[in-house]
C-alpha cells in the first residue's frame, strides 16, 4: 500500500543513479541486515518511492508502519546513525509526526519519508519498541 498523504507537502528527494547499501540494525534481536539498493527505484511498496521503509519492506526487514507509510503517524520512527546527510531534511509535516514519537534524537527520522540519494551508504537502527506486538494471522 504505497501512497502519499494528499494533505502534506511532498518530499523533494533526489533519485539515486548509483548503487548504495543500507544496513538495518534491529535493536530487539540484534540482527543486522545489509541491503544493496540499485538505481531501479522506485520499489513502490510502502512510503515514498525509495524511502527507507520502501527499501526495508522490499528486503523483508520489519519496520512498524501503522498508517501505511503516508506520514500520518510516527510508528516508523528510526534512527539514521550513518549517512543521514544523504537524505533531504525532514519536512515540517515529518517533524510534526516525529514530535509524537518516543525517544527522539538528532538521528530520528520517519522511515516512510526519508529517501536517501545514494551518495553514501547508510546505517539505520530500528528501535526495539518499534514493534507491532499484535498482528493478525493469515486468513
Amino acid at each position: 500500500m504505497a501512497g502519499v498523504n494528499p494533505y502534506i507537502r511532498k518530499v523533494e528527494a533526489v533519485r539515486t543513479d548509483r548503487p548504495f547499501t543500507v544496513t538495518f540494525v534491529d535493536e530487539e534481536t540484534g540482527a543486522t541486515t545489509e541491503v544493496r539498493v540499485d538505481a531501479t527505484l522506485p520499489l513502490g511498496r510502502l512510503g515514498l518511492e525509495g524511502s527507507l521503509l520502501d527499501i526495508a519492506e522490499a528486503a523483508g526487514v520489519e519496520i512498524n508502519h501503522s498508517c501505511g507509510g503516508v506520514c500520518a503517524c510516527s510508528t516508523c520512527h528510526v534512527y539514521v546513525t550513518a549517512g543521514g546527510k544523504t537524505c533531504p531534511p525532514a519536512t515540517e509535516d515529518e517533524e510534526d509526526q516525529l514530535d509524537k514519537a518516543p525517544a527522539l534524537t538528532t538521528d530520528s527520522r520517519l522511515a516512510c519519508q526519508c529517501v536517501p540519494d545514494g551518495t553514501q551508504d547508510l546505517t539505520v537502527r530500528i528501535p526495539k519498541w518499534n514493534r507491532n506486538q499484535v498482528k493478525e494471522g493469515h486468513h
